[in-house]
């Protein structure tokens, strides 16, 4: 749990501004509401906070303070065990805009950007974060549509996001 925490720290002392890429925008008219609940990554850009990890989910819920209380969770392969990491996220302007900041330490912020979201059914969403070097896809399910898939990575890709170094997340312990 420590190397998680670490790792997510260090995400964050790298890019303590809550900022978004040139040239992308956040997505307008999102509902929060219908964000919160369990999400489960699909695809990634590789950052040690996560690598040895699998089966990553993030599941959100609101806070007393309005906030949104962050938990990400994922099965460590060496060591065999759950992995978890508690953050907050605040919204940097209207919270019909996908711009958020997330903290999982103290002070240090970085960017939560959704730059691509099912607004009809709340099924799938990409995030950028600060810089190009920050994505995911996440999706309600443990698997994705490919042709969904398919269309978020060329959206990806023509927003300049390295594509061809996307990981993409065994959840064969999604069930469990």
């Amino acid at each position: 749990m420590k190397k998680l925490y670490f790792m997510i720290i260090t995400l964050f002392l790298s890019g303590c501004s809550a900022s978004i890429p040139d040239g992308i925008e956040p997505v307008s008219g999102f509902e929060v509401n219908r964000y919160l609940g369990k999400w489960y990554e699909i695809a990634r850009l590789d950052h040690s906070f996560e690598r040895g990890l699998n089966n990553i989910s993030a599941e959100y819920s609101l806070r007393e303070d309005g906030n949104l209380r962050v938990l990400n969770r994922g099965y460590n392969i060496k060591k065999k065990k759950w992995q978890d990491a508690e953050g907050k996220a605040k919204f940097t302007g209207s919270s019909d805009t996908g711009s958020l900041k997330v903290s999982f330490f103290g002070p240090f912020y970085g960017g939560y950007n959704i730059i691509e979201l099912d607004k009809q059914n709340y099924q799938y969403v990409m995030i950028a974060g600060n810089d190009r070097s920050y994505f995911w896809i996440l999706s309600r399910t443990p698997k994705l549509a490919p042709n969904i898939q398919k269309k978020l990575i060329a959206k990806a890709k023509n927003l300049g996001f390295p594509v061809d170094k996307l990981i993409y997340v065994d959840h064969s312990l999604a069930t469990r």
